[in-house]
């Protein structure tokens, strides 16, 4: 008969490092699959106040506007989209097909003459997250900041 001190525990070390390794693997898969399944859940919720921002901007008739995008060396470039601007420096948009646009791109020479083809984001609900301090905000701040501009 054993006793549950015969039993092996979690923190015994195993009999086969093989095993550690497949241990250490599934765990690191699952904590990787956590945290996709929380970020889907966060442009989720995000997505539905982006929703709402778009559907009070038509009501309010809030004209839309070309966005610009700003290649990482700060020169400016056309896109393909429009939208509103949604934070003062420009640097993140709402589409008018309430897409969530970040507004630097890649690029050189050949994005300067062509312009970019706009890639939307999931939409976070902390925009600007690991920002220094009055660069970050909540969508929600950002979004009724927008409204209030008309």
């Amino acid at each position: 008969m054993s006793t549950p001190a015969d039993e092996p525990r979690d923190t015994d070390p195993p009999a086969d490092p093989q095993d550690a390794g497949s241990r250490r693997r599934r765990d690191a898969e699952l904590r990787d699959q956590l945290s996709r399944s929380s970020a889907l859940n966060e442009s989720a919720r995000a997505q539905v106040l982006v929703d709402d921002f778009v559907a009070q901007a038509v009501a309010k008739g809030i004209l839309t506007e070309r966005l610009v995008a700003r290649l990482m060396d700060g020169r400016e470039v056309r896109t393909d989209k429009r939208g509103w601007y949604i934070r003062a420096n420009r640097s993140v948009a709402v589409g008018e097909d309430g897409s969530y646009y970040v507004l630097t791109v890649p690029g050189g020479w050949r994005e300067r003459l062509r312009g970019v083809r706009l890639e939307a984001s999931p939409p976070p609900l902390v925009v600007g997250r690991g920002a220094r301090d009055g660069d970050s905000g909540d969508l929600s701040t950002f979004l009724a900041w927008r409204l209030a501009q008309g």
